[in-house]
């Protein structure tokens, strides 16, 4: 069982309770997804912060124009601690995301780990070494520059 592991940290020039603030909202994931994706929240009304047991529903076209459903459930929230999001109908056989913020000197230090299984036994793990893996790094990068450049860079 091939199960792949993506962590990225980030820091930003911001408080801790401007970074939850952001990342609690689930209508904030679109400003930070690549227009590519076409990524659409379905759920007719979410409230303004995730909970535990929250399900929310997505259409996105991560290949070949080709829009999917996703379903992710807010599994675990602590409070500008971190939450984690995991997959419950969607385009991998395993997709857990756990979002962890941090103070750190002169703002927030974030961490996003993803432990992700592509589809498909065997055909699964030669698609995520030509493409998957790629296609997750790039959407992250987009997260990175979205969240610079709404936030600045940390002074080095």
């Amino acid at each position: 069982m091939a199960v792949y592991e993506l962590r990225r940290v980030q820091y930003l020039p911001i408080s801790l309770q401007e970074a939850w603030d952001f990342i609690r909202s689930p209508q904030n994931l679109s400003k930070i997804t690549p227009s590519y994706m076409r990524f659409t929240v379905i759920n007719k009304e979410l409230p303004e912060e995730m909970y535990p047991g929250m399900i929310i529903n997505y259409k996105i076209t991560p290949l070949l124009n080709i829009p999917m459903r996703w379903c992710t459930e807010i599994t675990h929230v602590v409070p500008q601690q971190y939450f984690v999001d995991e997959q419950r109908e969607g385009p991998y056989s395993l997709w857990h995301h756990q979002h962890h913020l941090e103070a750190c000197e002169g703002g927030v230090k974030m961490t996003d780990i993803v432990n992700y299984k592509p589809p498909l036994g065997i055909l699964g793990r030669i698609a995520n070494k030509l493409f998957i893996h790629r296609q997750l790094e790039q959407i992250f990068a987009f997260r990175y520059e979205a969240l610079e450049k709404r936030y600045g860079k940390m002074p080095v």
